[in-house]
């Protein structure tokens, strides 16, 4: 179980723009990511070191938007002005998470630009809905390339600061946070304000930058 990547979703200016933006402050190529059918969403991956990633993303005017909770939570996140939206966590077999939660994972796919698929496996988005601090889980398929895997940055993500209470977020993934990453800070703030992801910091060769 390790921390996958955060997402963010698309300021009132855009997916390309807000991307390119975001891409801007901390000194990386952004690439086009392609769209999800499942979800109705689209998104650009902003790749990072140590196999993890920012997900650019927007929502799309398709009936699978209202459907898919994920287009739900980008929709309603968008629409009050787009910023951080979650953190993820991959996980090697999800059936631990579905056994522990009581709930059934839903499969992902994209087409990247160059007709590649990524396909994989998430739960807990509905989680997320309910608890913006709470992360959602992916595993990926075997064979699959990460979103990551063209970075040719040395950014990599420092911190992540959390609205919301640590033991909350325990509980949901059965271990502290920081055992999600040993590279990457916890900081949890605000436990009885408006829970979620407040802001990211990187560390780049131009020093940190917060976001």
């Amino acid at each position: 179980m390790r921390v996958d990547h955060v997402v963010y979703a698309a300021e009132r200016d855009g997916l390309k723009a807000t991307a390119q933006r975001l891409a801007e402050q901390i000194g990386v190529t952004p690439v086009d990511g392609g769209v999800h059918p499942r979800f109705g969403t689209r998104n650009i991956i902003i790749p990072l070191a140590h196999e993890r990633y920012i997900e650019v993303v927007e929502v799309l005017d398709h009936p699978a938007s209202d459907k898919a909770p994920f287009g739900q939570v980008v929709r309603a996140r968008s629409e009050a002005g787009g910023g951080w939206l979650g953190w993820v966590v991959q996980v090697d077999d999800i059936s631990e998470q579905e056994t522990r939660l009581g709930r059934e994972s839903v499969v992902g796919n994209r087409h990247r630009p160059d007709g590649v698929e990524l396909r994989w496996k998430q739960l807990g988005v509905k989680g997320l809905q309910a608890d913006p601090q709470l992360p959602f889980f992916i595993e990926w398929e075997p064979g699959v390339p990460h979103p990551s895997e063209d970075a040719d940055t040395e950014v990599t993500i420092d911190s992540l600061q959390i609205a919301g209470d640590p033991d909350r977020v325990r509980d949901w993934l059965g271990l502290p946070a920081d055992y999600t990453s040993s590279v990457i800070d916890f900081e949890f703030v605000s436990p009885h304000g408006t829970p979620g992801l407040m802001a990211v910091t990187f560390e780049t060769p131009r020093g940190e930058v917060t976001i």
